[in-house]
């Protein structure tokens, strides 16, 4: 199953903001570090902190940060909450694709096990899990300079 764009920063502002748990980030920041688009992450984090996995402060000294502790947010559900709906192929929309064998095939169920095991995978791990590494991650993402602003 391939992920969309939008899920994919998502995980990487969730993984950003793990790795240093302790401070604020900027969406300039985070865009820095991975190459990516303010514009793009923009939205990204809008959804994210409507959806309650991070939390905003605006103005001067403000940023974001994770909403909760990175052992409490399941990947699995940030990339449902993403991706919506598992649609491994197109007999799953509401018409059945407009596929001849809809009617009969089983290929269908299949696919929909495949997902359900793919998900299934996605909610045995945290976080904290996949930010573990905060060192290597940090180097990686060059955050050894000092925190823009320390959470309170």
């Amino acid at each position: 199953m391939k992920l969309t764009v939008f899920t994919d920063y998502s995980l990487r502002v969730l993984v950003f903001l793990a790795t240093r748990p302790e401070r604020r980030a900027t969406i300039a920041e985070i865009g820095a570090a991975y190459g990516i688009s303010t514009n793009h992450l923009t939205k990204v984090v809008h959804h994210l902190g409507r959806r309650g996995w991070v939390r905003t402060v605006r103005g001067r000294g403000g940023g974001l940060a994770l909403a909760g502790p990175p052992g409490d947010i399941r990947i699995g559900s940030v990339v449902r909450d993403t991706e919506g709906i598992a649609q491994p192929a197109d007999c799953f929309a509401g018409d059945r694709g407009g596929c001849a064998i809809a009617s009969c095939c089983r290929l269908r169920g299949v696919l929909a096990e495949a997902a359900q095991a793919f998900y299934s995978v996605l909610d045995r791990y945290t976080l904290e899990d996949v930010s573990r590494n905060r060192d290597d991650l940090a180097a990686v993402l060059h955050l050894r300079q000092p925190a823009v602003a320390r959470l309170p």
